[in-house]
């Protein structure tokens, strides 16, 4: 059998940050600034050169969170998070944009972006970038990460190093809780090459010698049983002193392959993974039942065609040519790794130590004077607007005014939109609590959340049995608004109460996720609130709304005015200014806007997060316009528009990115701040991140993003501030 280690981590000899650190640290010169060039009026701005390609893009943001994993300014289980995010999130890459772009190439669609790259080229760069990060990504593991949280006590063992006692204890572990459910399957002509799972984590095993039927060994498949944890923690009692010990389920499998094959000879055993297309198309021209074709949609997804095949970097030649030809894959596809190819599952180990100096110290989110000064969410409501800032406020208060509002005999109605959010949320109780006390509970699911289709079949059944009316919203378009509507009789009349959000009602994501919550009773924006639910629920034509943006319908054309405005009031000589907060900006119209109020002399802070299309920087273009991303503790996901409207501005927040799905393929609403405090006071969160230099990245006209550092000047992270600002004392 194959004694190489490959299915371990390997802390490393000769330490190739040592030797080559450019190769492992992105460049963080800063950038100057340019002087100021003519626009030219003959400039056309749909050219293909003034756009990014919006899957590098992607690709680019990915990279971002990587980077995190080599900054010792974050704790060393953050740091050993980053690097595992960037693994879930290069899946997700994989399966949903590289398989689009596949599908595309095989149906023979050459339809380009606006930036005219074709999907081929595309194709080719994503492989260049990715190869390398993954090479990359390992080696920050293997070289950094392991043997520093080594030196914390917290200890991967190779099978190579494993004392007696823990030899003993693993053949133990695999006789009674892997070898039960561990199922090998052996390659001859009555057994073909198996239909593997989704990132599911495999083996393919070489064998020599006759089984109990006389057949000859060859090869054989052995899938590692999903119902096992992919990490092990060793009994104390087996660990040395002053350590927490844990040990891979490959390298037990690894190490036992033989008794799984009895009287055969393992010559070989290399683990691979296998990622597919696991996005959903589902045609609205041929679907009576939402539901029951997503349930369909989703057996599907654990069996799409193969993007991306991972194999052990100690896997034979003749092998990973076998797995290229039966995944049907190119050479281009393959990754050879040096270590587990699934590190997503050690995300394990994150909640299993119990080690808070090696994490970001808790917190407790804060609260409004507002709320405090009140026993009931509702009064607080009455007194005027309220404004959360996720996760540094607490998000506590809209699970309150639902579970209120549930019990309130005074409330009579109850309406919300749910997108991604648990079938047993804090949320979800209350509704269910809500229709059991005779509200009338209309709840807006989306299904097609990606990912969360299967919970939100599961939610959208346990309310339906609670008695709610549940919607599925409409066929064409995706459900993305963030909204709650709440209708109480008060003295003989009916008033209206609501909640409109940046971020999904999700608790654990509003303690990750920055986002905004506005509980508002203001009659107009309830009043258009309820307009939004009757246009989801009913049919007509779309109905006049007073204050809010509502795509499909109002939203882009708005914010292409309001950009308008803004070069209009320049090309006056009066002061312009905007800023644009949100995770994406890729949608071209909204760009060329961008590029006309950046020719007319307005100054154009963007803070986007992912990927964005537009360049900055370009002379007569797009000098004025300056995109920083910004990557921190928090995951970034405020949508935030504010525009300086010569003197009175105007700021609004959003669950829209600036992109074509979301303008014109979702539904999405875009709210005012109308409480002039509430609106200064985001403008200055606003202002905070435009001056962080600790977590911030600013884009560069060829597509570069380049580490902003504090130099001789004062450290400023924007997350720690707010965090500051906004959480409760200790």
């Amino acid at each position: 059998m194959d004694e190489s280690r490959n299915d371990e981590i390997k802390p490393g000899q000769d330490s190739v940050l040592g030797a080559e650190p450019p190769a492992l640290r992105l460049n963080q010169t800063r950038t100057g600034i340019k002087p100021k060039a003519m626009p030219d009026p003959e400039a056309d701005l749909t050219d293909p050169n003034l756009y990014f390609n919006r899957e590098l893009s992607h690709l680019q943001f990915n990279v971002r969170v990587l980077e995190q994993a080599l900054d010792e300014a974050h704790p060393l289980l953050n740091r050993l998070m980053f690097l595992l995010i960037f693994s879930s999130n290069m899946d997700e890459f994989f399966e949903i944009r590289v398989a689009g772009l596949k599908n595309q190439l095989a149906l023979g669609d050459e339809t380009t972006g606006a930036d005219g790259r074709p999907p081929r080229s595309v194709l080719n760069e994503i492989s260049h970038i990715a190869h390398e990060q993954v090479e990359r990504q390992y080696r920050v593991l293997n070289d950094h990460l392991i043997p520093q949280l080594e030196q914390q006590g917290l200890r991967f063992r190779r099978r190579s190093d494993w004392t007696k006692g823990q030899r003993d204890w693993v053949a133990n572990y695999f006789a009674t809780e892997i070898m039960p459910v561990i199922s090998p399957i052996g390659l001859d002509p009555s057994h073909p090459f198996p239909r593997l799972v989704n990132k599911s984590l495999n083996f393919i095993v070489e064998l020599e010698g006759k089984d109990a039927f006389g057949r000859e060994g060859g090869m054989a498949i052995l899938p590692a049983p999903r119902s096992l944890p992919r990490v092990i923690a060793l009994p104390d009692e087996l660990c040395e002193k002053g350590f927490t010990e844990y040990i891979f389920l490959s390298s037990m499998i690894h190490a036992h392959a033989e008794e799984v094959f009895p009287g055969m000879s393992v010559r070989g055993c290399y683990q691979f993974r296998l990622t597919r297309n696991a996005d959903l198309s589902v045609d609205p021209d041929d679907v009576s039942d939402l539901a029951s074709a997503l349930r369909g949609e989703l057996l599907s997804r654990r069996y799409g065609s193969g993007v991306r095949l991972e194999v052990a970097d100690n896997c034979p030649e003749e092998l990973v040519d076998f797995l290229i030809k039966q995944f049907k894959l190119e050479e281009t596809d393959l990754y050879r790794v040096s270590g587990p190819v699934n590190l997503t599952r050690m995300m394990s180990v994150l909640g299993d130590v119990d080690r808070p100096e090696l994490l970001y110290r808790s917190f407790t989110p804060g609260n409004t004077k507002a709320l405090n000064k009140r026993d009931s969410v509702l009064q607080a409501m009455a007194d005027g607007d309220i404004l959360l800032h996720h996760p540094f406020q607490s998000f506590n208060p809209v699970e309150e005014l639902l579970r209120e509002a549930a019990r309130d005999p005074d409330v009579l109605a109850i309406k919300q939109t749910l997108y991604r959010t648990g079938a047993d949320s804090p949320i979800v109780n209350a509704l269910v609590e809500a229709a059991g006390n005779g509200k009338e509970v209309t709840v807006v699911i989306e299904l097609r959340a990606r990912f969360d289709e299967a919970d939100n079949l599961a939610l959208a059944s346990r309310l339906q049995e609670a008695g709610a009316i549940v919607i599925y919203g409409v066929m064409a378009y995706k459900t993305h608004a963030k909204m709650m509507h709440i209708v109480r009789r008060e003295r003989g009349e009916l008033r209206h109460y609501a909640h409109l959000g940046t971020g999904n009602y999700h608790s654990k994501t509003a303690k990750l996720y920055t986002d905004y919550s506005l509980l508002t009773a203001n009659p107009v924006l309830c009043a258009d609130v309820h307009k939004v639910f009757q246009q989801l629920s009913g049919m007509g034509r779309a109905r006049h709304i007073e204050k809010l943006l509502h795509a499909p319908f109002t939203l882009h054309d708005r914010l292409v005015e309001m950009i308008d405005r803004e070069a209009a009031f320049a090309r006056k000589g009066k002061r312009a200014h905007l800023i644009i907060k949100c995770n994406s900006l890729t949608e071209p119209k909204l760009i060329q806007a961008l590029y006309r109020a950046s020719q007319a002399g307005v100054e154009c802070d963007l803070i986007i997060r992912g990927m964005c299309c537009l360049r900055p920087g370009l002379p007569g273009i797009s000098e004025s316009i300056r995109v920083r991303s910004i990557i921190g503790r928090f995951l970034e996901h405020t949508r935030v528009f504010h525009f300086h409207n010569d003197g009175k501005p105007e700021t609004w927040c959003s669950s829209a990115d600036f992109m074509a799905r979301n303008m014109f393929h979702r539904v999405e609403t875009c709210f005012p701040l109308l409480d002039k405090k509430l609106a200064a006071r985001v403008r200055k969160d606003l202002e905070t991140y435009l001056v962080d230099n600790c977590q911030s990245w600013l884009l560069q006209g060829d597509g570069t993003y380049v580490k902003q550092t504090p130099g001789d000047a004062a450290p400023i992270s924007a997350q720690e501030t707010l965090l500051y600002a906004y959480a409760a004392r200790a």
